[in-house]
């Protein structure tokens, strides 16, 4: 059927109109998926992960073949050829259908069996990996992951890999469009010997930061209160979303008005369960700021897992380890803790914030490490799709990069190999992401703070509002409007540089270090 022969038979508005449908019947299978998935994770007896791998399977392929129903082509093609649609390049209508192309293509790409295959093995292989993750047993998960892999290379395959391009492109591009290995490996060489300078000045240095904050034992109850008190003062929207506990934290749920945010607590170190909280708040905050009349459509999603976690990145980081946000929460913590935090300073507890320590648990690792962390991953990933390394030698490959990264002796799986879930959801492609939010954060935050000079005054008396609703005009309204690349340009005026990050983290890093 030729474009002309569609456009002669289906009014065009009709045929936009009944493309958002479709793509809006695969959104809510998804995202039905998506509940269960948040569901398995928090709250599912053991005694179910085997009938749940098998609703998360059919809810994929329901998904799946939605997306690649023949008419979702043909509708396609038919708003494509109409002039005025496509006329505005970045308007509503021919946003929509350019990101539904590209969701398209994917998909037709992929078997159903493949993609029904996949997401019953995760299911498995994800309660297979919390269980190897508390016995500190790689060989448990072994098989799991090999599974996974094998599934990942014929879903590389299937997608296709660039030309001069390697497998692990074809997965990236669903996380970060556009985005190359090589491209990866071009930004993190000089990134990474910039950190190691800092951390070597750091780390050499006489004078500490305190760590006493960070020492303390809390009761958890009083800890949970904690975190949600500051969920709500930075404008997470509890009536549009709740807070649970995971052993991996994430943010989840199934549409703006439905945000499902995860958190975990130990006995010592509050820091880490305000750093997940405020972490996955920033997840949760640009997922409310998505526009609900756009639900369904890529204009109600996300632009990329980059953009996302620079929102993360930034409440966790900017906002949460600066002077001005402790100056605020620093009088309050006796609200919680009582007489346990009396003897702190403000210089304790802001210090905690900041201590640079290289340590093995990535989600724990402080701003200057924590890009060691991605490095690591990433180059894991590439050598494992390309063939280079065997599922058997990942725990000696990844102990080693950790002594030379980081000068760190891993002592077991748990704290090794098996600390990150993604590899059990058969995510690969996804761990540079959080290197780019990193950068993406620090770059967008220094144009918010041009545009809102009084920002950390702000922070001092405990107002957000201002930030959140410029990331929400800036950021989060425009869905997928634009591209990554776009976006960043079109926010900040500049191409993604790693300039910002590195004056981030020296300007606060080195005055508290002396170094």
């Amino acid at each position: 059927m030729t474009t002309a022969t569609i456009v002669s038979a289906i009014r065009t508005e009709s045929a936009y109109q009944q493309l958002l449908r479709l793509a809006q019947d695969a959104k809510l299978i998804a995202s039905s998926a998506s509940l269960l998935s948040w569901d398995q994770e928090t709250m599912m007896p053991d005694g179910g992960v085997e009938y749940r791998s098998r609703q998360m399977a059919m809810l994929a392929k329901l998904a799946h073949d939605h997306l690649v129903d023949p008419r979702v082509g043909d509708l396609l093609a038919a708003c494509e050829g109409d002039r005025d649609l496509m006329a505005a390049p970045h308007g509503d209508a021919a946003a929509n259908i350019r990101e539904i192309r590209r969701d398209y293509d994917r998909a037709t790409k992929l078997p159903s069996d493949l993609v029904e295959e996949m997401a019953k093995t995760a299911s498995v292989a994800q309660h297979e990996w919390a269980a190897a993750r508390k016995e500190s047993s790689f060989s448990r998960f072994k098989p799991w992951l090999r599974k996974n892999i094998e599934l990942l290379r014929r879903k590389a395959e299937c997608l296709g890999v660039p030309r001069d391009g390697e497998p692990w492109d074809a997965l990236a591009d669903e996380y970060e469009p556009g985005m190359t290995a090589a491209q990866i490996e071009t930004l993190f060489t000089p990134l990474r010997s910039r950190l190691k300078k800092l951390l070597d000045d750091l780390l050499g240095s006489s004078k500490k930061p305190s760590n006493a904050f960070n020492e303390i034992a809390l009761p958890i109850e009083a800890q949970k209160k904690f975190v949600r008190f500051i969920a709500e003062a930075i404008g997470f929207d509890f009536k549009r979303g709740r807070l649970d506990t995971s052993t991996h934290p994430f943010c989840g749920g199934t549409h703006c008005n439905d945000v499902r945010l995860t958190t975990r607590f130990h006995d010592v170190n509050v820091n880490d369960a305000l750093g997940s909280t405020m972490h996955e708040c920033g997840h949760g905050i640009y997922e409310q700021g998505l526009l609900f009349a756009h639900v369904g459509t890529p204009l109600g999603e996300s632009v990329s897992l980059g953009i996302h976690e620079s929102q993360s990145r930034m409440w966790e980081n900017q906002v949460g380890r600066s002077l001005p946000f402790w100056k605020w929460l620093y009088p309050k913590l006796g609200e919680f803790f009582g007489s346990a935090t009396k003897g702190l300073s403000l210089e304790d507890v802001y210090g905690g914030a900041n201590v640079v320590e290289p340590g093995f648990i990535r989600v724990e690792a402080d701003e200057a490490t924590y890009n060691m962390h991605i490095m690591i991953r990433f180059e894991l990933e590439r050598a494992i799709l390309r063939g280079d390394l065997d599922v058997d030698d990942i725990p000696e490959t990844w102990n080693a990069k950790y002594k030379d990264y980081l000068g760190l002796t891993v002592p077991d799986d748990r704290r090794g190999c098996l600390q990150d879930v993604h590899w059990s959801s058969a995510s690969m492609g996804y761990f540079p992401t959080y290197t780019l939010g990193n950068l993406y954060a620090a770059q967008i935050f220094e144009k918010v703070m041009q545009e809102i000079p009084d920002l950390h005054r702000q922070f001092e008396k405990g107002k957000f509002d201002d930030l959140r609703h410029w990331l929400n005009r800036n950021i989060h309204a425009h869905g997928r409007r634009y591209l990554p690349d776009e976006l960043c340009q079109r926010v900040t005026g500049k191409p993604l540089s790693a300039d910002p990050l590195m004056r981030h983290l020296e300007g606060k890093l080195r005055p508290l270090y002396g170094a």
